[in-house]
């Protein structure tokens, strides 16, 4: 326990005692760890987050390597919650890091025990498991943040955060809103987004086998650290 406190001794400094015993004994689960996910991760266990879950299913990729943060050339093929939660337990030995390979969809969704968290980040790329997740989120004690489209920018300053419905110029969370109209189905309450209102267009065609649009990392690292941010400020509250 005392390296645990020696890390985390400049966060207590701002922060104070009380702020980072309630910190420690948060419960977040990150659905989708990729180039937001990943490093909304790692600024939790920075901060003092020890229980934490991660949810995806995919394994890292080469192409990977530009954005995410535990893609390196040494963990490609490796499953990406296995590869960050090695990463994050070197951060902090003490952390309850709960790894899981699964995708969150309708047939999975009823296996995550929302309602046993504090906090739900939504980092998933899927329209329609995206919205799955806000709608069911939505109905639980747990805090709700979403990382609205972070591919297509580049400039850092027009990144922000709003309220689900007052979020500008991001054509994910315009769909989501449609889909939303489409079904008759809407979030039972409100809940803030991280976006950027820039939208910009690939300059190169897209691979056929990586189908994702163009992404850097100073912009999905920044999403990722906002989401973070955004917990942590209101477990202080």
């Amino acid at each position: 326990m005392a390296i645990e406190q020696a890390i985390f001794r400049r966060a207590e400094l701002l922060l104070g005692d009380e702020a980072m015993s309630r910190i420690a004994e948060k419960r977040v689960i990150i659905f989708g760890v990729g180039g937001v996910g990943s490093w909304c991760a790692e600024s939790l266990v920075r901060s003092g987050i020890r229980k934490l879950t991660i949810v995806d299913s995919d394994c890292v990729s080469v192409t990977n390597i530009n954005r995410q943060l535990m893609a390196t050339t040494k963990t490609v093929g490796q499953v990406k919650v296995d590869a960050l939660k090695e990463r994050l337990l070197t951060i902090n030995p003490s952390a309850e890091i709960t790894a899981l390979q699964q995708v969150f969809n309708a047939d999975s969704a009823s296996q995550f025990g929302l309602e046993e968290y504090d906090y739900i980040i939504d980092a998933i790329d899927s329209l329609k498991d995206k919205a799955l997740l806000i709608l069911l989120a939505c109905q639980t004690k747990a805090k709700l943040f979403s990382s609205m489209g972070a591919a297509l920018k580049l400039d850092p300053t027009r990144i922000k955060t709003a309220e689900f419905w007052k979020v500008t110029g991001d054509p994910l969370a315009r769909a989501l809103r449609n889909r939303f109209k489409r079904d008759k189905q809407f979030p039972k309450r409100k809940f803030q987004c991280v976006f950027s209102d820039e939208l910009l267009e690939n300059k190169m065609p897209i691979d056929p086998d990586d189908k994702g649009n163009g992404s850097i990392v100073h912009i999905t690292a920044i999403f990722g650290m906002m989401l973070a941010g955004l917990v942590v400020q209101d477990a202080v509250k």
